[in-house]
């Protein structure tokens, strides 16, 4: 009987994990992983080596920490300087807790637009560091569904 709470834990966890990739408060990787972790802990969860576990958790820590990186990367990339890169990671951060879940995409837009405004830059290249950003957040929502599926293709894998 526990073994099937487990399994029935486990699949609402991965759901969880896989809707939170895109749902900017919840972070996917690491609650799919949790979802293989409970798995592991049934009668179904045999396939699940230690070593596949010990590679799986660092891919989604790997991919949580890049989540972060990844915008300010972006506002880097489309042409913004030191400041616009601060100022995407401080309207990140700002937008946690000012607007969440929609700050986690204004607030490094935002960030990057004032910071590079600031420096004496025309709002058109300004704009553009900012979207970097956005791209950027875009770009780690992809990472964390491929990371949360390679997840999910070993949890299914396991009971079939």
């Amino acid at each position: 009987m526990l073994d099937y709470f487990l399994l029935v834990l486990g699949i609402i966890t991965m759901l969880i994990g896989l809707v939170g990739c895109v749902v900017p408060i919840l972070p996917g990787p690491p609650i799919s992983f949790v979802g293989l972790i409970i798995l592991k802990f049934s009668r179904f969860g045999d396939e699940l080596t230690a070593r596949l576990l010990i590679i799986l958790g660092l891919m989604a820590l790997i991919v949580t920490i890049l989540d972060y990186l990844v915008p300010i990367w972006g506002t880097k990339r489309m042409g913004g300087s030191k400041a616009g890169m601060w100022g995407a990671a401080l309207g990140l951060v700002a937008g946690i807790f000012i607007f969440p879940p929609i700050g986690l995409i204004i607030g490094p837009l935002v960030g990057a637009v004032v910071a590079e405004s600031l420096r004496g830059e025309a709002f058109n290249k300004s704009f553009r560091a900012g979207m970097g950003s956005v791209l950027g957040f875009f770009l780690g929502i992809g990472l964390k569904l491929i990371a949360s599926s390679v997840m999910t293709y070993y949890f299914l894998k396991a009971l079939f």
